[in-house]
């Protein structure tokens, strides 16, 4: 037989039980799941609003904060963040960029125009060639070294303020094609001064400076063509008591002392070296390094040049017919003197400044083209505009066409490791 539960009331209660306890499991669970997760999203967004609404005041604070507790100390002018936000017009114009971080170009309450060299988010500790340059450029003033106007400095930012350069830097200008060409006698001019910027570093500064990272994108050029030395981040200064300094070497490609790369002695003679592959760049209008068809280190590239017989072969073309044979030859002789792999053998920058003081009157006398007769000449106001003007208000995509001169050339910088 077949025994019929349904009717049964025992068994009625007990289905009515179970699906009872069934929809409150459910409604205990929803509860338990909703009420945290809504009470999350709610924390979250009052930690948003409350952050977004404090961001200003707290970035304030920071900057305040920190910039009252790192002074340097130095004589010139500190920026906080919000005036170099206003002299930048926040930050609008980029005039150069490499691996330190970005060049602006800025203009004071004065009308001056400035270049603005920002180290974006990094640290005090973590920058390494900051201070050095701060402290460097504060203490040393000279015509032909850049003029630091003040800085920058907390826990987000760090920024040098220079002069701005109208005519860029000198790698810029002797190989930036036809429109760029300088003539011999303006190149000589150029190359003295440089020369003495350096010679005040090693001779008349106490201690004496080092620069340790000379090289054409390192020389600026004032609206009159004046040469002037930029980016102490790698200067060192030693006592008279000591004939060098034991350092890790650093430099750039093609520019390096051997010397000092070989023993990481760092005396003044570093720089001698390096300025004499800039006087050959000045004279022949090559990089430091040449790839095609093989590749040369400069100096090695003159004398293979020479060894076959002709020394105008190495002139850069642009100079055609603006220097005689007697001078060429000083100028190099003087070039290759300055690259003498022993620091030893080497000119002090003294002697250098007087060599070219001595050959520069011959110079001006000698009959140049009519279309660059005096030093300063204006022949390539057209196109330095032009590029200044693609830079600094953007007309062309090509960004990096005109860089100010403060970049530095820090791509190009080469640590080399220690013993």
């Amino acid at each position: 037989c077949v025994t019929r539960l349904e009717g049964n009331p025992v068994c009625s209660e007990v289905r009515d039980t179970y699906c009872s306890n069934k929809k409150n499991s459910i409604h205990i669970m929803l509860i338990a799941v909703t009420v945290p997760v809504a009470l999350v999203s709610l924390l979250a967004l009052m930690c948003i609003i409350r952050k977004l609404c404090w961001k200003g005041k707290s970035d304030h604070e920071d900057y305040a904060m920190y910039e009252e507790e790192t002074s340097l100390h130095v004589d010139i002018r500190r920026f906080m963040y919000a005036e170099l936000k206003l002299i930048t017009n926040d930050f609008q114009s980029i005039i150069g960029k490499g691996g330190f971080g970005i060049v602006y170009h800025g203009m004071l309450e004065n009308g001056d125009e400035v270049a603005v060299k920002v180290l974006m988010e990094t640290s005090i500790t973590e920058s390494t060639d900051f201070l050095p340059e701060v402290q460097t450029l504060s203490k040393v003033h000279h015509k032909n070294l850049v003029n630091l106007k003040g800085y920058c400095q907390n826990k987000k930012c760090l920024a040098l303020i220079y002069d701005f350069m109208q005519r860029g830097n000198l790698q810029q200008l002797i190989r930036g094609g036809d429109d760029y060409s300088l003539n011999w006698e303006q190149r000589l001019h150029i190359a003295l001064d440089a020369a003495q910027g350096l010679e005040y570093l090693h001779e008349s500064c106490t201690p004496s400076i080092v620069h340790r990272d000379v090289k054409t994108p390192n020389i600026l050029l004032d609206k009159n063509l004046v040469g002037i030395i930029s980016d102490f981040g790698l200067s060192r200064a030693f006592n008279d008591a000591h004939t060098h300094i034991s350092t890790v070497a650093a430099g750039t490609l093609g520019y390096l002392d051997p010397e000092y790369h070989a023993t990481f002695q760092l005396t003044v003679k570093t720089d001698v070296y390096s300025f004499g592959i800039v006087l050959l760049e000045i004279i022949t209008g090559q990089p430091p390094v040449l790839m095609e068809p093989q590749t040369f280190h400069l100096p090695n590239w003159v004398r293979h040049k020479i060894a076959m017989g002709n020394i105008h072969d190495i002139v850069d073309k642009r100079l055609l017919d603006q220097y005689n044979a007697s001078s060429l030859q000083s100028v190099v002789d003087l070039a290759m003197s300055c690259v003498e792999n022993a620091a030893i053998d080497r000119p002090t920058m003294t002697e250098v400044v007087s060599r070219l003081k001595e050959w520069l009157p011959a110079v001006s006398s000698e009959k140049q083209p009519d279309s660059s007769s005096t030093r300063r000449t204006n022949s390539t106001d057209a196109e330095i505009r032009r590029q200044f003007q693609l830079a600094i208000f953007g007309v062309s995509n090509e960004e990096n066409s005109f860089q100010s001169g403060y970049t530095d050339g820090m791509s190009e910088l080469i640590p080399l490791s220690g013993r």
